[in-house]
């Protein structure tokens, strides 16, 4: 058999074809019917077997050379094949067994794999034809179909009113690390002011076939919708709320109207995050912004304490004012309702004294003198005291105290006495 000889042989075995890679150069001696060595063989064709019956191990120069040695066989002579051995094939032979071997290379060079963060954009004949996912995949090969696999989960960042300096100057510490560009930093607020914002937009493919063939220029898109949008979202905005607290309003309505713009181009980009980095007045005039800010501190600092005083004292008059009508209502209240007595009682006594003309007067009378007497002082005097007035007018409020009687005339209560 020629896989097992050097070619073509004489008939018994020998002959003086070339060698065979995977056994020993082709002869006579030494072999069995058929081209095999009579003696025991190693697992690679040819050799005897080591100490206990195991393999010897070949020799790797060896078998390079007898490779290179059979390779060269199947190409005739005029294709570097040696001349004399005649070849493994000849003629046609040799030229289908490269041509089978080429396209058995062309086919499997078309398969690939695409990474996770990756997406597989495959094109046939420079046109789009399909986006394959992560993973092994298959297109056909070159010059046919070809792919492209951009990254689409990396968060790209672009720069507007700035541009970051390299980390190595930012290490050095040369000032902030940022130039200022300040064409597309500075704007026009809502009410006629200067403004100078410096803002970054981060953003993603989300559609690599939108992203690679519906725009030229991507990343230039972006900026350029992102840069427009600002500017119409601060020319709606005042200074003072842009530079204090609206900054959160102005990231979300600048995201969002250009993740609109890019979805009507079809770019195939998401924005992520716009970020404000800077929002400050113009360097020329920041100084004097910065004076003026500190007056309306100060305006809007005495208004609140004027206004603070204002909650004191207000309640406080109010309090009192609601205290003076409730005092007067109630002696109000109280004059009606003792007026009102009176008056019922004037009206109850009148009936009695029409129904008992004697018996009132005497009741009425009998009151009075005895309203009277209670409040009139009495001095009882003894009958035996000669030099002391019958009366005495004496008062609670006006009139002297009393003298103290002579210690051998004392003055002494007595029933008998008389009443003033």
């Amino acid at each position: 058999m020629p896989w097992n000889n050097g070619g073509p042989g004489d008939g018994s075995g020998g002959g003086s074809g070339g060698p065979s890679p995977w056994g020993t150069p082709g002869g006579g001696d030494g072999r069995r019917p058929g081209g095999r060595p009579n003696g025991p063989q190693g697992p690679w064709g040819g050799g005897p077997r080591g100490p206990g019956g195991g393999p010897t191990p070949p020799d790797v120069d060896e078998l390079i050379a007898r490779a290179q040695a059979f390779f060269r066989g199947l190409l005739p002579p005029g294709l570097g094949g040696s001349r004399g051995s005649g070849g493994r094939f000849s003629g046609g032979n040799a030229l289908a067994v490269l041509l089978v071997l080429l396209v058995s290379v062309w086919l499997f060079s078309g398969f690939y794999r695409v990474q996770p963060d990756e997406q597989g954009v495959v094109m046939r004949f420079g046109a789009y034809t399909r986006t394959t996912l992560p993973g092994l995949n298959y297109h056909l090969p070159w010059p046919i179909e070809s792919v492209l696999r951009p990254a689409v989960t990396r968060i790209n960042r672009i720069e507007i009113g700035y541009r970051s300096a390299p980390e190595v100057i930012r290490a050095q510490g040369r000032g902030d690390g940022n130039a200022q560009v300040a064409p597309e930093s500075l704007m026009l607020t809502g009410d006629e002011n200067i403004i100078d914002i410096d803002f970054a937009v981060f953003w993603r493919i989300r559609d690599a076939g939108a992203f690679l063939f519906n725009t030229r220029n991507p990343a230039y898109t972006v900026k350029s919708a992102a840069e427009s949008v600002m500017r119409e979202v601060i020319g709606r905005t005042p200074i003072q709320p842009a530079l204090t607290d609206a900054r959160a309003q102005i990231e979300v309505a600048v995201k969002n109207g250009v993740q609109a713009i890019l979805d009507a181009y079809g770019s195939g980009v998401e924005i992520t995050q716009i970020q404000l980095q800077k929002v400050d007045p113009p360097a020329a005039v920041i100084d004097s912004f910065r004076d003026v800010q500190r007056a309306n501190t100060d305006a809007e600092r005495m208004r609140n304490e004027a206004e603070s005083y204002r909650n004191d004292i207000v309640p406080r008059a109010r309090g009192d004012s609601a205290a003076i009508v409730a005092e007067a209502d109630g002696a109000r209240q109280a004059s009606v309702a003792a007026s009102t007595g009176q008056a019922q009682r004037f009206m109850s006594v009148l009936q009695a004294y029409n129904a008992a003309k004697d018996v009132t007067m005497q009741r009425l009378y009998l009151e009075t003198m005895q309203e009277i007497l209670t409040k009139t002082p009495a001095v009882i005097v003894d009958d035996r005291l000669r030099g002391l007035l019958p009366l005495l007018p004496l008062s609670e409020t006006g009139a002297p105290p009393l003298a103290p009687a002579p210690a051998a005339n004392p003055i002494t209560a007595a029933p008998r006495g008389a009443a003033r």
